[in-house]
């Protein structure tokens, strides 16, 4: 309780001192004048363009200038320390855009990398929302040396890194700092299809120094949260089209596997087995209906150029794992699948042998619509204080999204989700979901949900839950053919301000609500929370950029009215000189576990990331208190410790080294007995021939289970879409072997696999 005390009067002292630092304003910036809303007429290009960096063509006489840029971050609308300048322009088939970044050459922090490793150097942004609606957006970026990142950005679920573009880039140093030139094909995005196109968009920069400098066209209001609302428009685009067309995506895939047999005894010893080489093919297919009309098909995806889900520790934790999806397949209409309550979860489609996905977007109305015949289904089973993840075999799933938007950040949503698995048993979700908007500063977001659940009847599956109930021993946690519905009720009133912020959240789920092609971890659960914090920012001060305090208290109960969960959590998040970020946390609670009730539960929590200089980056975070061990049985109090440490070390433009630990142990408060140690260490090494060519390995160990993995990839891609690989992964156990004392390293299993993919634009 002492160290409670101290660690919050600590933290309101350091507020409260800090909060008397604001500097003023500079007279230079108070002649500086930012503008909102910026307008910009766009006309076609007067001649040839060459996407070289070299800026001299013909195309660009008289291209469109947006210049007089502004610095949000950390300043506050002021005038940037280096000048900017972007140009655009057009023709029939593309979209012109050129940076002009004035700087420095010596300080320019620019890694010659693979596509998406450029977001700690200088890089350009254009942002781009073709439908005027700000509810999702293009985010296209390049570094100095041209090399390519993209985002997906939506109001329900943020900014999608997974999602792909294909364009055309270009970047040079020069003797004044850098110049970009991108060329971005209409077919790549999607787009009213009208004669005249008025577009919200932005020209972004990202200057990392002693701080991490953005700048933009577009000045912007802190006191008002929408981001998109508040970019320029940009007209003069007339009689293009967008994206249409057939697109044929083939692959070709080998592979071969081994794996070790035997059980190390003399009888039985160890021997390594491999099968036999083995090929498939993969097709992939999409087409534009009409303008606003895309469907795609696959066959037999193959998902293996996808890095492996870096290890999580879950040795003390009893809810199953989320992992982000990255599989290229699934991010056309991901902004769509996104809402409050994950409903639609895609990685619930774990080895699809056929999916088909169908997207739309017309005047304020978006569908995406997507159907899988899935080889290896995960069924993810929540109770009230835990959740089991289980493989049910074949499945077909059927997914339908809609949403009209009614105006900025204000919309109506529905969702229908069915999945039939093949052993008998399905899962069906009938969803609203909406936004309002009442002012800048109010909004109201909710969801309401229903499910119905056909179980499998097939008890060998949960025989670990036989004696487990989910709604006060009406039904059964086992797979034994039951079938019933299930509720859930979501809001969320949020109000945002330059300075002052207010979250409050009501979720209540059934004891029998379930979500098959969601995740949902726990049910059966009533829950209040309220968030609410006060930014202080600062101006030209050495030290900090903003400090964020809030409070964060909660509680839970369940269905039958029981308190399973209470807490109070003071956080403070600070922005300093060095690119450096801490995030302080202070939690008590008390909290009802398998019928015992934990009283002095308490955390603390210091978290970092740091990128002070171009060639090292540190990130890692301390954790320590009196916390549940959750995997005992009974449940127990114990005295845990979390931490980790990770580096972003690059001793050249071309080579990154990402080495970082995760280390977690417990002991039993009572008795001081060890409950629970280990750690996983991974490095990451990436190293770039070109623009084409890298190499990629990840080495993994993981304490917990005494594994080691070494997975190596070698990589030609002539965009996200073409490429060709070749790699293996090996893993490592520690075996016990009869004749030997002790246990010892022995290879359990290998993969190799090399892929040809080409992407054809009919």
């Amino acid at each position: 309780m002492n160290v409670g005390k101290e660690a919050t009067i600590t933290l309101v002292i350091f507020i409260l001192s800090a909060g008397s630092l604001r500097a003023p304003v500079s007279q230079a910036d108070e002649k500086y004048q930012p503008v909102y809303k910026p307008t910009l007429q766009v006309s076609r290009k007067a001649g040839s363009v060459k996407i070289d960096g070299q800026l001299d063509d013909p195309g660009w006489a008289g291209a469109a200038r947006a210049d007089n840029f502004a610095e949000h971050n950390p300043g506050d609308q002021t005038k940037p320390p280096v000048d900017t300048e972007a140009f655009i322009t057009y023709d029939d088939e593309h979209l012109y855009v050129a940076f002009i970044c004035y700087d420095d050459p010596k300080d320019i922090r620019a890694s010659f990398c693979e596509r998406e490793g450029i977001y700690s150097d200088d890089y350009i942004v254009l942002c781009i929302d073709t439908y005027d609606e700000a509810t999702w957006a293009y985010e296209l970026a390049v570094n100095p040396h041209g090399i390519q990142g993209d985002v997906l950005w939506s109001r329900s679920g943020g900014e999608d890194v997974g999602f792909d573009v294909i364009f055309e880039s270009a970047g040079k140093i020069t003797d004044g700092g850098y110049q970009v030139e991108m060329a971005i094909p209409f077919s790549s995005l999607r787009f009213p299809n009208r004669p005249v196109q008025t577009w919200k968009m932005d020209f972004w920069r990202n200057h990392p120094r002693d701080d991490r400098g953005q700048y933009s066209w577009a000045a912007y209001d802190r006191d008002d949260p929408c981001w998109p609302c508040q970019w320029g428009t940009v007209t003069g685009i007339e009689n293009v089209q967008p994206g249409k067309g057939f697109e044929i995506l083939p692959s070709l895939i080998g592979f071969q596997s081994g794996d070790l047999d035997g059980d190390g005894t003399v009888e039985a010893p160890y021997t390594f087995q491999n099968d036999d080489l083995d090929g498939e093919i993969s097709i992939g297919a999409k087409y534009s209906l009409a303008s606003d009309v895309t469907t795609e098909l696959t066959y037999n995806p193959d998902f293996s150029q996808v890095e492996a889900d870096p290890a999580q520790i879950d040795v003390n934790t009893n809810l199953a794992l989320w992992y982000d999806e990255r599989r290229p397949f699934f991010q056309e209409g991901s902004d769509l699948f996104r809402t409050w309550s994950n409903t639609i979860y895609t990685r619930s489609i774990n080895d699809p042998q056929f999916a088909g996905k169908l997207t739309a977007r017309f005047d304020g109305t978006s569908i995406a619509y997507l159907a899988a015949l899935d080889e290896n289904s995960p069924v993810i089973l929540p109770l009230e204080e835990s959740s089991s993840v289980l493989l049910a075999g074949k499945s077909f799933s059927n997914i339908l999204r809609a949403r009209k938007n009614l105006g900025e950040d204000t919309y109506l949503g529905t969702i229908i989700t069915d999945r039939r698995l093949d052993g008998g048993g399905s899962g069906t979700v009938l969803s609203a979901d909406g936004e309002i908007r009442f002012s800048q500063n109010f909004r109201f977001q909710w969801q309401a949900a229903a499910s119905h659940t056909e179980e499998l009847n097939d008890t060998s599956l949960t025989s670990d839950l036989s004696d487990k109930y989910i709604d006060a021993k009406t039904y059964t946690a086992a797979f034994d053919g039951e079938s019933f519905w299930g509720t859930a009720l979501i809001g969320n009133l949020e109000e945002r301000h330059r300075h002052f912020n207010l979250d409050l959240t009501y979720v209540q789920l059934s004891p029998t609500f379930r979500l098959d092609n969601g995740y949902l971890s726990q049910n059966n659960r009533r829950e209040l929370g309220l968030y609410a914090g006060y930014t202080f920012y600062f101006e030209d001060h050495p030290i900090f950029n903003y400090i964020r305090p809030y409070i964060y208290p909660g509680i839970v109960w369940n269905f039958d009215g029981l308190r399973k969960d209470g807490w109070m959590r003071l956080e403070c998040d600070l922005s300093m000189t060095g690119q450096t970020t801490v995030h302080l946390c202070f939690l008590r609670s008390s909290e009802r576990l398998a019928g015992i009730k934990f009283e002095d539960i308490w955390r603390f929590h210091l978290c970092w990331n740091s990128k002070f200089s171009d060639m090292l980056g540190v990130n890692g975070s301390i954790n320590f208190g009196h916390l549940i061990a959750r995997n005992e049985d009974p449940p127990v109090m114990g005295k845990e410790q979390f931490h980790e440490l990770g580096l972003s070390f690059k001793p050249a433009a071309c080579l990154r080294i990402e080495p970082e630990i995760m280390y977690d142990r417990s002991v039993h408060r009572g008795t001081g007995e060890e409950l629970f140690a280990g750690f996983i260490t991974r490095t990451r090494l990436q190293y770039q021939f070109n623009r084409e060519l890298s190499l990629r390995l990840v080495v993994q160990y993981d304490d917990f289970d005494k594994i080691w993995d070494v997975d190596p990839l070698l990589t030609y891609r002539l965009n996200p879409f073409t490429l060709f690989y070749v790699g293996t992964t090996y893993d490592y156990e520690k075996l016990a072997i009869e004749e030997k004392q002790g246990r010892h390293w022995k290879l359990s299993s290998r993969q190799f696999f090399l892929k040809l993919q080409y992407l054809f634009q009919i």
